[in-house]
């Protein structure tokens, strides 16, 4: 017995350590270092007292600065904490009625214990509508369209006992579109102050709860969602996605059509299969290829292009971010829209999104042909800082979509030729001419 002891006191602190490391793990999940602040913000503000209940009206905030929520939309949801109903709605509705056979003449809007909200559509017919409401579900990301990164609705609620003020909603859920987001407790907060008269006069409502989401990547998927490859001029060697970074391919490589079984649905309505991709060694749904073009004598050139492997889903309003040092200097971007993310971060932050009727949409794969989107971009050097030499002309860090994208391994980067010297990279390639679109 005395062995027994000894074994464990000696064990302990090393599983307390572990305990720590994957607590840690689950918490980092959740954080991202490019976006430290970024959450999803609802607020429910009640402005109206009702004999037997209230009125408010609910927004939805994306303060993601590179994260929006896509097609279907999001979906709200929650449990009453009493007995309460919905009386009726503007901006958005319940998908569900649930059972309202105890009401004899008015019939509430939904009588469900858990009722699901969802946006109206922008084309809903006025008496439906309310301020900021009906966009279809979707959320634009805060740094690309702050004006469309949030969403109202107003909503009545009622069969409260009389003279009681409600009690917030427990258990509060959000799909945005899919899973991934994990919402904390609906807490009273400083009631909500409005300004009315052309700024002159403040209106705050009677009461305000509020509460954040936060999204993890290891809650929405088992495994990544995209990936990066790499080339250059200087050699002719590609660096592929890293092997099975989004799973891996069946044994037969003859196979053209592959099912990712760990990519969960974003939705349980009938709709066209995300799950559906074309067989690749590195079964990303999407990946991202950085290819350095050229070299002049104080600019440089990347080509960057986005494919979506997807045979069934298109990605409206995608986005990419890049984490590189050369941002830091004069870039100019030809087929997309950019731009930077606050400062703060040791290497700079760009992020691109597509151009209205241009290039907003990243196309499904087809038999014949791989759905793309890409531009060039042309990068004014910092001489003190610009090498072709270990890997420094290559990303640092890449998302598509708010989801990290597996990286190739810093001993997989495309190498200078043998012998090449720092001097001589310099010169790689070297145009003399003012570099243009073309060349």
């Amino acid at each position: 017995m005395a062995f027994i002891s000894i074994r464990s006191n000696y064990l302990w602190p090393f599983a307390l350590v572990l305990i720590i490391v994957v607590a840690m793990g689950s918490l980092s999940d959740c954080y991202d270092p490019l976006d430290p602040n970024g959450n999803i913000t609802v607020i429910f503000d009640t402005y109206q007292w009702e004999n037997d209940g209230y009125l408010a009206k609910v927004t939805i905030h994306n303060y993601y600065q590179y994260r929006h929520a896509d097609k279907p939309g999001w979906k709200l949801g929650w449990i009453w904490a009493q007995n309460e109903v919905i009386w009726s709605m503007k901006g958005a509705f319940a998908t569900k009625q649930g059972n309202c056979s105890s009401f004899k003449s008015d019939i509430p809007h939904s009588c469900v214990k858990n009722p699901e909200i969802v946006d109206l559509m922008p084309d809903s017919s006025l008496e439906n509508m309310s301020v900021d409401c009906c966009r279809g579900g979707l959320l634009d990301a805060w740094a690309i369209n702050p004006s469309k990164s949030f969403s109202s609705f107003q909503i009545k609620v009622g069969n409260l006992q009389q003279n009681s003020f409600g009690t917030a909603p427990l258990n509060l859920t959000l799909m945005a579109p899919g899973l991934g987001y994990t919402c904390g407790p609906l807490l009273d907060v400083e009631p909500t102050v409005s300004l009315d008269i052309g700024g002159r006069r403040q209106v705050q409502v009677f009461r305000t709860w509020k509460t954040t989401c936060t999204y993890s990547s290891f809650i929405a998927a088992e495994t990544p969602v995209c990936c990066v490859s790499l080339s250059t001029f200087y050699n002719p060697t590609i660096t592929s996605c890293p092997l099975c970074s989004c799973g891996c391919r069946l044994a037969d490589k003859t196979t053209e059509t592959c099912i990712r079984t760990s990519f969960p649905s974003i939705t349980n309505d009938i709709q066209s299969d995300p799950d559906v991709v074309k067989c690749t060694d590195h079964m990303c749904p999407v990946r991202v290829h950085w290819h350095i073009m050229s070299n002049y004598v104080d600019h440089w050139r990347v080509k960057l292009t986005i494919t979506n492997y997807n045979y069934n889903k298109i990605f409206s309003d995608w986005n990419v971010l890049v984490q590189h040092p050369g941002f830091s200097q004069k870039t100019t971007i030809y087929s997309f829209n950019s731009t930077m993310l606050p400062a703060g971060f040791r290497d700079e932050v760009a992020l691109f999104w597509g151009i209205p009727y241009v290039n907003t949409e990243l196309i499904s794969t087809k038999k014949d042909q791989v759905g793309s989107v890409s531009t060039e971009m042309l990068l004014k050097k910092d001489m003190d800082s610009f090498t072709f030499s270990n890997g420094w002309a290559f990303p640092r860090r890449l998302y598509f979509n708010g989801e990290s994208c597996q990286m190739p391994l810093p001993d997989t980067f495309p190498t200078l030729p043998n012998g090449t010297t720092s001097s001589m990279a310099l010169m790689m390639n070297y145009v003399p001419t003012s570099p243009g679109l073309s060349e």
